[in-house]
């Protein structure tokens, strides 16, 4: 994986963890996957700041912190489109799982983790955040956006299903269908689900 990294660009990440211990252990992890850790923080606050001064890929945050929690700072992060992000959190926070989401969290990993959790988490929330980009820059207002990304939600979860493609895959299906034929991603995105319904109704 640090080989792949490196021969890409490496990714800049910001850490927000109040447990020194933990961030540092976090730090290790990422610096042996090549990635590079551009800031630390020990505080929501601090965690919002040095997202907009470092403007880093990707940000991982701690749910339970002092001044501003994670998920605050996650709403000022995600939702100024600032960077992805990652949040941490204990078993026992599993109900903060959806308010995370909400908040603009793209993946979350459980502690404790273990270095192969990191990465598939981080990736997850790239290729979220890459794909929420592609469509907004192609939608421009609030409630149809929203109705895009749901048509391709679901026509994505069905070329997985249909043609066993992973998550990425088939999103960069239906971007490049799009492209090719010069349609919008929605527009792919409804034939696919049109066909898979025609496929579903019995011929009366």
């Amino acid at each position: 994986m640090a080989d792949t990294q490196a021969g890409a660009e490496r990714k800049r990440v910001l850490i927000a963890e109040d447990e020194a211990l933990i961030r540092l252990d976090l730090a290790e992890m990422l610096v042996e996957e090549g990635y590079d850790v551009v800031g630390e923080a020990g505080d929501g606050e601090t965690a919002v700041r040095l997202a907009e001064d470092l403007k880093p890929d990707l940000v991982i945050l701690d749910i339970k912190m002092p001044i501003m929690d994670g998920l605050a700072a996650a709403e000022r992060i995600a939702g100024g489109r600032i960077a992805p992000v990652v949040i941490l959190t204990a078993f026992s926070q599993r109900d903060l799982v959806e308010r995370a989401r909400a908040a603009g969290a793209m993946a979350y990993l459980v502690k404790p983790f273990q270095k192969s959790d990191l990465v598939p988490a981080i990736e997850i929330a790239l290729s979220r955040y890459s794909e929420i980009s592609a469509l907004e820059s192609e939608v421009a207002g609030l409630t149809e956006r929203l109705e895009t990304r749901k048509s391709v939600e679901r026509a994505k979860g069905e070329l997985m299903t249909k043609y066993s493609m992973t998550e990425p895959q088939a999103f960069k299906w239906i971007q490049r269908t799009a492209m090719d034929h010069r349609m919008t991603m929605r527009e792919v995105a409804d034939r696919i689900l049109a066909e898979q319904q025609a496929e579903a109704d019995p011929p009366r």
